[in-house]
């Protein structure tokens, strides 16, 4: 079992689980900001494709277990954005710019930098801000449609009980089956079940920049490719940083016109190719990741059956399944944004200002919320750095220290963007102690 046998089924595994556990939330965030069900598909199918293609070309090309998918932080924000002026096309403008955005974070190190400089804490709550309303949806449904969210929610918990890595799709599984049972077959009448590609014409302005672009950006960043980072320093790897988003960049320029929201490191089922279940020997594990895109390309070929099927549902059940699979995300953005005590005021600005949903000049609550927290954060230091009061010269000499300054994302430590030796943004390799070094520079074999 520990010859190509193995990785490739980590691979399987990987796509299966990464398809199941969040496309509901790509579907859920595509239509929220204008895409009709053809035009949802139509992205969803362009996700699958872009990622799987940048998935099998950093595979081969520097022999690490580099897993790509959709942004399912970034399909949140959607669903926390929704419609803009402009509608769809202005949210596929708003894809690319943002795509071009990582492009540029992976060609200049200086952007990478900047994104990676933002304070832990705000980015924390500005992602959890994002998700805190999909992931209410389960206790909504179950006072909505309990006959049908019961069932979904007690697969849920048994599965994260007993085989957490199955939960999200276990319990989208009782999902498609109640659907099944309590909708007419005559209702995916008329339905697209084969892939079909939508093409829009992107359109811009400077709301949709501000208010879309900009955060989908962040959120992608911060949230899916430096984790995704992480997870691979952690089990020894030397990541190029710069390469991969490039590579994941290019291919959200190319899926935007489709639909494709964003592509990005995976940061929650890395683990999953790049751990040692994926195969002994770390040299033989990018098999994992190459197989995974393979498998979630074809996975793509399917999004029109979702979308009709998820057309069916009652939007909160969809909702519902999307918000168990983000739980997790969730809990981890809350932990981040409350562990400094320095910070943590500004931090619930932040978190309570996106969590409203509220549209100021047409831009959304994430950029006001990230916008709040910093202005709590800078308002923080000031007071916290003020002038001292001049000790007595009778009493002995005492330094003056201002208050616990709150970290920002650091540049070069394991877990964060930084420059390597040659000057290219990426993730430095975990210190002495923590794990073995593997290979993973570029052209070696």
């Amino acid at each position: 079992m520990a010859g190509r046998s193995q990785p490739v089924l980590a691979g399987v595994v990987t796509a299966l689980v990464g398809f199941a556990s969040s496309f509901t939330v790509v579907l859920a965030g595509l239509r929220a900001v204008g895409a009709s069900d053809a035009q949802a598909a139509s992205g969803l199918l362009a996700v699958c494709v872009a990622s799987g293609l940048s998935a099998v070309w950093l595979g081969l090309r520097h022999r690490i277990p580099m897993s790509v998918a959709w942004s399912t932080p970034g399909a949140a924000l959607l669903v926390a954005t929704g419609a803009m002026p402009g509608g769809w096309p202005v949210a596929v403008g708003a894809f690319l710019v943002s795509g071009a955005l990582i492009v540029a974070a992976g060609l200049f190190p200086a952007l990478g930098r900047a994104v990676a400089a933002i304070p832990r804490p705000v980015a924390g709550a500005m992602l959890a801000g994002v998700l805190l309303p999909l992931c209410t949806a389960p206790v909504r449904a179950l006072v909505e449609v309990p006959r049908l969210a019961v069932p979904v929610v007690l697969a849920w918990l048994l599965l994260h009980r007993f085989a957490r890595r199955w939960a999200v799709p276990g319990a989208l599984v009782v999902a498609v089956a109640a659907i099944a049972l309590t909708t007419p077959v005559s209702g995916l009448g008329g339905a697209r079940l084969l892939p079909v590609v939508e093409l829009t014409a992107p359109a811009w302005n400077v709301s949709a920049m501000v208010g879309l672009a900009l955060p989908l950006f962040l959120v992608t960043m911060a949230a899916q490719n430096v984790p995704g980072m992480a997870v691979l320093v952690g089990y020894g790897y030397r990541p190029p940083f710069g390469a991969a988003l490039r590579a994941t960049g290019l291919t959200t320029v190319v899926a935007a016109p489709a639909g494709g929201h964003a592509v990005n490191l995976a940061a929650i089922t890395a683990a999953l190719a790049a751990g040692p279940d994926a195969h002994p020997d770390p040299d033989r594990r990018w098999i994992a990741s190459v197989t995974a895109g393979i498998g979630l390309a074809l996975l793509g070929l399917g999004a029109g059956a979702a979308t009709a099927l998820v057309a069916l549902a009652p939007p909160v059940l969809i909702e519902a399944v999307a918000g168990l699979a983000l739980l997790g995300a969730l809990a981890t953005a809350l932990t981040s944004a409350l562990a400094e005590p320095a910070a943590r005021e500004a931090a619930v600005v932040t978190f309570v200002v996106t969590a409203s949903g509220v549209a100021l000049l047409g831009v959304g609550g994430a950029f006001w919320g990230l916008v709040a927290g910093g202005v709590m954060l800078l308002l923080f230091r000031r007071r916290s750095a003020g002038p001292t009061v001049p000790e007595p010269t009778s009493a002995p000499a005492a330094t003056a220290s201002p208050g616990p300054a709150v970290e920002p994302v650091t540049i070069g430590s394991a877990g964060s963007a930084g420059p390597t030796e040659t000057g290219r943004v990426g993730l430095t390799p975990p210190a002495a102690g923590l794990g073995p070094r593997r290979r993973g520079v570029p052209g070696r074999r």
